[in-house]
């Protein structure tokens, strides 16, 4: 698992180089693409190998979902959640424009009481979260943003990464309650506004996911 964290920072490294140019932008859809493959489990993108994602869930029981070692910590639950959430409305609402994935049928499917991002749950909250979350859905959710994931990555065009989301779009991240109106939440609404298409690829829909699935890992180690 060592080799994949490292390869994954040099393709990350890879990546930004090539999305500064329109010349490079099909090799740099396709390295996002593989990039994307690995922080999603193997069904995403019918990989031929197991994925860094599919190496965090192998084993997983119920119980370890919802373990928090220690105060510094969150849950495995929380993690899938909060960046599953974030690819969802980055993806879906601020770069294609489109409704989110997550809706009330998933709502219900899932069990979650929350919608947000889970920046500004306590960790009573987490726990609480974690414990009542279906976990068989919430994979279920995050395959199905994953995929979605996949085919805006596929629609976009050279000029699109030039541009910021709409002030619009931004604002139904926070009228459709994927954040709270808090300053642990709230700030993100201006942190992804101040970035281009390129900036949201290379944060929200890659790198972000395998800060959170390595966290997730080691959180996986010390409970065994």
């Amino acid at each position: 698992m060592l080799d994949i964290r490292q390869d994954y920072k040099l393709k990350i490294d890879q990546l930004r180089k090539l999305l500064k140019s329109p010349k490079t932008f099909d090799a740099a859809i396709e390295l996002a693409l593989a990039i994307h493959a690995i922080t999603h489990t193997s069904k995403v993108s019918s990989a031929d190998i197991p994925t860094f994602c599919d190496y965090l869930l192998d084993g997983l029981t119920d119980e370890a979902y919802s373990i928090m070692p220690t105060k510094k910590d969150d849950t495995i639950a929380w993690h899938l959640w909060h960046i599953t959430r974030i690819e969802d409305l980055v993806g879906n609402l601020l770069i294609a424009e489109q409704p989110q994935v997550l809706n009330d049928e998933w709502m219900d499917g899932l069990n979650a009481a929350v919608k947000d991002v889970g920046n500004s749950m306590t960790d009573e909250q987490i726990i609480d979260f974690s414990r009542h979350v279906n976990k068989q859905e919430l994979i279920s959710y995050r395959n199905a943003v994953g995929r979605r994931t996949r085919e805006i990555l596929k629609s976009l065009t050279a000029d699109d990464l030039k541009r910021k989301p709409k002030a619009e779009c931004l604002e139904r991240i926070v009228s459709e309650g994927c954040l709270q109106e808090d300053s642990n939440s709230i700030w993100l609404k201006d942190f992804w506004g101040k970035h281009t298409v390129s900036g949201l690829i290379l944060l929200p829909l890659t790198r972000h996911h395998m800060m959170h699935l390595q966290d997730s890992i080691v959180i996986k180690q010390s409970i065994r």
